[in-house]
């Protein structure tokens, strides 16, 4: 681990993170819960919130893709997506859901000012980020895809997104 100059997990706390909280909208799978904590370890995400029924650590499946990042990345849990919004309003976070929809825009088109903090909404699997959410949005990111589902498991999604952002520069470490 010492030549792969990885950060302690109080190293990991203390460092300075992107300003990014991922929100998991009723996620129902515990191995894409786990898997999201990895990529927000990986890119130093301020935060990730967990909404509604999407499952919570610690739970032994969680862990088993987590690795370890569930003690490492700053967590919190809402009963509804509207309290969690309302916080991350009342802490100057702008909301981007990860979503097809129309008027979205293309990841590689998405920019933000240098010191914008930012929330992104990722919803349940199978149904996407609720109607109710995408209207309190200040807009959709949608990840561009050729192929004939045009959707990606959560987990990938929040990857690709992240990265894309890590490499533009939007987030900056």
């Amino acid at each position: 681990m010492d030549e792969l100059n990885r950060k302690t997990v109080d190293e990991f706390k203390e460092a300075e993170k992107n300003k990014v909280i991922v929100v998991l909208e009723n996620i129902r799978s515990m191995q894409n819960v786990g898997s999201v904590f990895r990529t927000a370890d990986a890119f130093l995400a301020e935060a990730i919130y967990l909404v509604g029924y999407t499952p919570q650590p610690p739970h032994r499946d969680i862990h088993k893709t987590a690795l370890g990042a569930t003690e490492t990345v700053h967590w919190k849990y809402f009963a509804t997506t509207a309290e969690a919004i309302a916080e991350l309003k009342a802490n100057g976070y702008k909301l981007f859901g990860i979503e097809q929809v129309e008027a979205s825009i293309m990841l590689q088109d998405f920019e933000k000012a240098p010191d914008e903090k930012i929330a992104l909404i990722f919803g349940n699997e199978a149904e996407g980020v609720e109607q109710e959410t995408l209207l309190q949005c200040e807009g959709c990111i949608e990840i561009p895809q050729f192929g004939m589902k045009h959707s990606l498991n959560i987990s990938v999604a929040a990857g690709v997104v992240l990265w894309e952002m890590v490499r533009k520069g939007i987030l900056n470490q």
